[in-house]
């Protein structure tokens, strides 16, 4: 009983943190600005994923079925 109390106790306490902004390390400065721009990035904008790792869903629906056209590389397979 004391284990299972002892490791819900640990898992308590690795899951509360203190939530601040990133700041660098000592004597280490942020990434210079990107060509075009005037200042540096913040940490959150450093942070923040470009739109091409998540682009947007593109669904086009079909109405009705359609004949699919003639693939040159879908092969059988050799041997």
């Amino acid at each position: 009983m004391r284990g299972v109390v002892a490791i819900g106790a640990l898992l308590a306490l690795g899951a509360c943190g203190v939530k601040t902004d990133l700041k660098p390390i000592a004597g280490q400065t942020l990434p210079v600005a990107p060509y075009g721009r005037a200042e540096s990035l913040t940490s959150a904008e450093l942070l923040k994923p470009p739109i091409q790792t998540a682009p947007e869903r593109s669904v086009e629906l079909r109405k009705r079925s359609e004949e699919r056209t003639d693939d040159p590389f879908d092969l059988p397979p050799e041997g």
